[in-house]
């Protein structure tokens, strides 16, 4: 699940966690609107009553208000020029060029340094660059300038430190101080609990959850079902009569919002699942994933065939060796979503020279800004880029709490960079992949029980959907091996959860370690774990999940339609 934040628009970055709008508060739009209204009633030609005959004492208080609230924000100064400045900086962000947005907000802080809203859209186009400690630093502006609702900034640091600098203690401390400043404030409460979730510290989640129930009734009360779904996965029904059953249900039937609609009938159906009411469960997740369809556009079978067309085509040939630059080296773990890849590398982290960083998003970021359009920009790309590329990959990894000195290798488990592959050898020709693989209808339903975030996998939502991108996906891995076989190692889950010491000793040696006794014991340690995963490794390995496909399997048939024309394993 992804922490929340609130931000000046909707933020256009995909990753793998739940994409929860309703936590996303317009701030840039609500300020503007309010400080558009302040400066129009400031500049306009005093109209005396007998003028205009609508005119009322109240009008002409609100007026003087509005005049004096758009002193007191300092968001359109009556300097014509910071005025038009501010509007065109403004509209760049909006139109998402964070770039051109970000030297507009600078020019207007070189001119008005207390404009507190500007450094607040500074501090959400900095984080939109991946520039995270430059956003850091301009929300810490924002609250030196005395920024209105404080605790919405530090809500905003505490998902950079927590998302993307993985410092969860300062995201902690960040969302506590929000806390001080609103002890009521829904969305630090949620983050709170996710963030101890991530921890493994169920009894902390369970308390942050419970006082999202409990707090004062307002406009924010629209989160309190994803409390509600959330203490439904940390407190499972026991049996099939329990009333958090029907508190679920009508939950789910009565919420407007299609994102808090979808969590809440995901969280009915893994409680179904838990009490193996399997037609109750399916249910649940068909309409929890008809929820999720209205909220991003669908999956285009079309548009992923011509990517994957175009990979292949642009890479198409091994790379030539480079030597390695110094440090602990990246080792990716990719596959299919809901493969394995979670467990897997909480088992290596547990060996002494492996780091696990968790699903980053350097490579995405880098796709979709400093190489695009891409794969098409890798025609021409020099040896002197690519130097740079992987030096600035290197460089994050080392920043990241969890890299130790001595390392050998450092996990990057972002699932979809599969599609990546081409890519990660050209930054690193002696990059090593495992590549975790699980039973196409196991994984299939996997993917259809867990709520992805829907524009990074739109074809989560549909069985048949489903199937194609896995054939895609399959396509896509074939032509990977035929050019890198030494390079690629398979890591079956079915197999781990059967017998794991022969399997993570084979993934060792692949990386060149020796056996550590210790991977056995992953759930074992205390680190983080941002992914929908996170309470399945923190138990010893069981085989629940491995073939339960087969008590879903007349449900099942439109996949199976699609990947039994492979080789369907039995």
């Amino acid at each position: 699940m992804r922490h929340c934040c609130c931000q000046s628009r909707i933020d256009a970055r995909a990753d793998l966690f739940d994409y929860l709008k309703w936590f996303h508060n317009p701030r840039m739009r609500r300020r503007v609107a309010r400080s558009d209204r302040a400066f129009s009633a400031s500049i306009k030609p005093s109209v005396g009553a007998e003028q205009n005959p609508g005119a009322t004492d109240d009008s002409i208080q609100d007026s003087i208000d509005l005049f004096q609230a758009a002193m007191v924000m300092n968001r359109f100064p009556l300097d014509p020029q910071l005025v038009g400045s501010c509007r065109s900086a403004d509209a760049l962000l909006r139109a998402g060029r964070y770039a051109e947005a970000a030297d507009a907000y600078r020019g207007i802080l070189s001119r008005d340094v207390s404009n507190a809203d500007v450094w607040y859209n500074l501090g959400y186009a900095l984080k939109a660059l991946g520039r995270f400690e430059d956003a850091l630093s301009a929300y810490d502006g924002a609250l030196r300038a005395g920024v209105g609702d404080p605790q919405e900034v530090h809500l905003n640091r505490a998902v950079i430190y927590s998302d993307h600098l993985r410092r969860d203690e300062l995201a902690k401390g960040e969302l506590l101080a929000a806390l001080a400043i609103r002890p009521d404030y829904i969305p630090a409460w949620l983050n709170l609990g996710l963030l101890h979730e991530e921890c493994g510290d169920r009894e902390k989640a369970v308390a942050c959850y419970e006082r999202v129930l409990l707090a004062e009734g307002g406009p924010e009360d629209v989160r309190r079902p994803e409390a509600l779904a959330r203490l439904a996965h940390l407190k499972r029904p026991d049996h099939p009569d329990a009333p958090q059953l029907g508190i679920l249900r009508e939950a789910a039937e009565s919420a407007r919002d299609p994102q808090t609609r979808a969590n809440l009938w995901f969280a009915l159906g893994q409680a179904h699942e838990h009490l193996s009411s399997v037609d109750l469960a399916f249910e649940a997740f068909t309409r929890a994933n008809a929820c999720c369809r209205q909220q991003a556009p669908g999956y285009d079978r079309r548009s992923q065939e011509r990517f994957v067309d175009a990979l292949i085509a642009q890479f198409n040939l091994p790379v030539a060796d480079r030597p390695l630059q110094p440090g602990p080296q990246p080792v990716f773990i990719c596959g299919m979503f809901r493969s394995g890849s979670t467990l897997l590398e909480q088992a290596l982290a547990a060996h002494p020279l492996i780091c696990a960083a968790g699903e980053l998003d350097i490579l995405p970021r880098m796709v979709s800004g400093q190489l695009s359009p891409f794969p098409s920009s890798m025609a021409a790309i020099t040896e002197v880029r690519l130097d740079e590329l992987s030096g600035g990959y290197l460089d994050a990894l080392r920043k990241l709490p969890s890299t130790t000195e001595g390392a050998a290798y450092v996990s990057d488990k972002r699932p979809d960079n599969f599609l990546l592959v081409g890519l990660i050898k050209h930054l690193f020709p002696r990059a090593k992949i495992l590549h975790t693989v699980r039973h196409p209808l196991d994984n299939g339903l996997s993917i259809f029980m867990q709520h992805l975030d829907p524009r990074v996998a739109p074809y989560a939502t549909d069985l048949q959907d489903i199937g194609h991108y896995y054939m895609q996906y399959r396509r896509m891995m074939e032509h990977w091996k035929s050019l890198y076989p030494e390079s690629i190692h398979d890591v079956d889950y079915d197999s781990l959860v059967l017998a794991p010491k022969d399997v993570l000793a084979s993934a060792l040696d692949f990386l060149g370690l020796e056996w550590w006794p210790g991977c056995l014991r992953f759930h074992e340690l205390s680190n983080t774990v941002k992914t929908a995963s996170y309470w399945q490794v923190r138990r010893p390995l069981y085989r629940d999940a491995s073939g339960r496909w087969r008590r879903y399997e007349t449900k099942l048939r439109p996949l199976r339609e699609v990947v039994e024309r492979r080789d369907l394993p039995r």
